[in-house]
């Protein structure tokens, strides 16, 4: 009878032992579920924090440098222009230019320098031996890089151009005048079929000499105008001085002269003044438009405005191959300290730059297409990013 009361005693205090056993474990497991999402979260904006903090600070530091060494470089022209003109109308413009020039030079090495500190901190293999895996730990990177990329082609494709027009015309003016203001021997095609011809043109006058228009159906030439001079007035609008015209249908010739005529033609003194640095000037829209218009006339000297937007793309591309180099080469603690790893991060930040200059004078002399230049650097260090990435997470 007592053991049997004894047992009825004791199961009921067993089933409330269970029952707190389990609501105490249940709480722990919820909050171990909770937990690592939060800590990645602060992770992330730990990481991008100081992944952008570091870059826009490297890009301060590089435009201090530029500017003393652009004003010594240019100092006649700094003491001759007006200070207003020297301010606003060149450095305010040639700042955005040297960020987009250098921002995957300093994309590098602002991850170099960044995560060669968490790396000597331990911060990395705190990270590592709390769950976070090395492809997690890579998304903010790329987020970051992300961030650079947009912008840096938002900068170069739209925003740059128009203030590279008002950079330019400075150094036109004070430093060194390199606009093309006339040409010789000018002949392209102003639609199909019809051949435009100048034997010289002086955009000073905005006149053109000795003009001829030739208009072809296939083989045939169907009519011709020559004119002594020609003037440029607006957008499409020439003025033909002392003209004649003539017509051919088969063997009959029909000939009308005269003094002044007003025309439409779809040429612009830019479609063959090119000046250097031009491509610089036009947004990739108009780039884009331009190379076509300019094929389609068989004009020769378009390379640097096909380089010049294909490299716009390739560039944006540039800033998540550098970031992953970056981090590989940067995550693991090394002996020589954070020293070693911006050593190695510059030599391959500048090589990537240097062999990008060298494969656009492979686009120039016609080996490759300008995409296919352009590309080339992208696709050799796309190698070595997937190498050092495979070890480094391994």
């Amino acid at each position: 009878m007592e053991e049997e009361l004894k047992d009825i005693i004791e199961q009921p205090g067993q089933e409330v032992l269970d029952t707190q056993e389990a609501s105490s474990v249940q709480p722990a497991k919820k909050e171990r579920k909770r937990y690592p999402w939060y800590y990645m979260k602060r992770i992330d904006r730990y990481i991008v924090k100081n992944f952008l903090g570091t870059f826009f600070f490297s890009i301060l530091l590089l435009f201090a440098i530029v500017v003393m060494f652009d004003v010594n470089e240019k100092l006649d022209a700094v003491l001759t222009a007006p200070w207003k003109a020297t301010v606003f109308q060149y450095f305010m413009n040639f700042l955005p230019f040297v960020l987009s020039q250098f921002s995957p030079l300093f994309t590098f090495i602002s991850v170099i320098f960044f995560t060669s500190r968490l790396a000597d901190r331990s911060e990395v293999i705190a990270m590592l031996s709390n769950g976070i895996s090395f492809h997690r730990l890579t998304l903010p990177y790329l987020f970051s890089a992300a961030i650079i990329a947009v912008g840096s082609y938002v900068l170069s494709a739209y925003i740059i151009p128009p203030a590279n027009v008002e950079r330019i015309a400075y150094t036109n003016k004070w430093v060194k005048n390199k606009e093309v203001v006339y040409g010789d021997n000018i002949q392209l095609q102003v639609k199909p079929g019809v051949m435009a011809y100048m034997s010289r043109y002086d955009n000073t006058t905005r006149s053109g000499f000795r003009f001829s228009l030739e208009e072809f159906d296939g083989n045939t030439l169907k009519s011709r105008l020559t004119a002594e001079t020609i003037r440029y007035d607006s957008v499409g609008l020439w003025t033909v001085r002392d003209y004649t015209i003539r017509r051919f249908d088969g063997l009959k010739e029909t000939m009308k002269s005269g003094s002044v005529m007003d025309t439409l033609l779809n040429i612009d003194p830019r479609d063959f003044l090119i000046s250097k640095n031009d491509e610089q000037t036009m947004t990739s829209p108009e780039l884009k438009e331009y190379i076509t218009k300019q094929k389609a006339r068989g004009v020769a000297n378009i390379k640097n405005f096909e380089i010049e937007y294909e490299r716009r793309i390739a560039m944006t591309a540039a800033a998540f191959i550098l970031t992953i180099i970056g981090l590989s080469l940067s995550s693991r603690k090394v002996r020589g300290g954070i020293g070693l790893n911006i050593g190695l991060g510059l030599l391959l930040s500048f090589s990537y730059i240097l062999f990008m200059t060298v494969t656009s004078t492979f686009a120039v002399s016609g080996y490759t297409s300008p995409r296919v230049a352009m590309w080339i650097p992208n696709f050799v260090y796309i190698i070595i990013a997937a190498i050092l990435y495979y070890r480094a997470s391994r």
